[in-house]
């Protein structure tokens, strides 16, 4: 069975400043998520679900569902507040939806086999979807999953702070992963405000996760009960999202499950910030100059 690749295209865009997962960067139109696809189907995977907005429905059908019709099989579940437990309290002035886990738990119905999790707004690069996809294939074990993990220095952007899972890794395995927010580049590496107000300086060789995992179905057991967890905890806070590092770390702690780090020697890039899509831009234009992207991919 071919795996799928669950696209999380459900985020606000807050510090974009618009709905950065449509926006065009490719000469013919083309999205970031096309050109993640395109490499997705070449590296085979047999399916791609998006987790979306109500409010953006009729743009992912227009922009993906039709086109891609014959070339991959195309579903897509909405990400909603209200997908929650049975019985939990939330708070009345929720806007936006619960983080990254939660965007895992909405799909439990539309998947049942291996699958890649990536974020619509970032590149992630060809060998990065070989990597994960003869991950997904090949690895039976199934509380074994995955990260394909970058170099801090490969990840960074110029025009501001961004937020990395910062990896500890032993024997190839994750050991810990620390959601560290705010981190920028310096001149001798990167550096991020800490928690005891001083900053936490980086060399930029950390391994870091740009939210590239391979999971297994049993996931959504642990991630489910994970997620229970944190609403009876913060489910009146507006504001609180539990993200995908945060669940998964007292998993691998206690040994339920283990996390091989596959690393990619690709340049991740994205559009966090407005300033940053003239790279994006520049860099699309020059791998279609080298033959990895035709001009027109569909």
């Amino acid at each position: 069975m071919k795996p799928t690749l669950l696209v999380l295209a459900a985020g606000m865009g807050t510090r974009y400043g618009g709905n950065k997962q449509l926006d065009q960067v490719g000469p013919s139109g083309e999205t970031i998520i096309d050109y993640s696809i395109y490499d997705a189907i070449r590296a085979g995977f047999g399916k791609i679900v998006f987790v979306i907005r109500r409010d953006i429905e009729d743009q992912i059908k227009e922009r993906f569902v039709d086109k891609l019709k014959g070339k991959i099989e195309v579903d897509y579940v909405f990400q909603e507040i209200t997908n929650l437990p049975e019985g939990v309290t939330v708070s009345p002035d929720r806007t936006k939806p619960w983080g990254t886990s939660h965007a895992i738990l909405v799909t439990e119905k539309a998947i049942q086999e291996p699958f890649g999790v990536i974020n619509a707004d970032d590149y992630y690069g060809v060998d990065s979807f070989r990597i994960l996809r003869d991950f997904l294939v090949d690895d039976k074990d199934p509380n074994n999953y995955c990260i394909v993990g970058y170099k801090m220095g490969n990840t960074l952007s110029e025009h501001g702070h961004v937020n990395r899972g910062v990896c500890g890794v032993e024997n190839g395995l994750l050991k810990d992963i620390v959601e560290t927010r705010q981190i920028e580049r310096t001149e001798t590496g990167a550096k991020a405000p800490g928690p005891d107000g001083k900053d936490l300086i980086f060399t930029a060789n950390e391994v870091v996760s740009m939210n590239l995992w391979g999971f297994k179905p049993s996931c959504y057991t642990f991630l489910g009960g994970e997620f229970r967890n944190f609403i009876d905890k913060n489910g009146m806070d507006p504001k609180a999202e539990l993200d995908i590092p945060t669940s998964i770390d007292k998993f691998v702690k206690n040994g339920e499950i283990t996390i091989q780090i596959l690393m990619s020697n690709e340049h991740w890039f994205g559009v966090t910030y407005r300033e940053d899509k003239p790279f994006v831009v520049d860099s699309i234009n020059k791998m279609i100059s080298e033959g990895v992207y035709p001009s027109k991919l569909y």
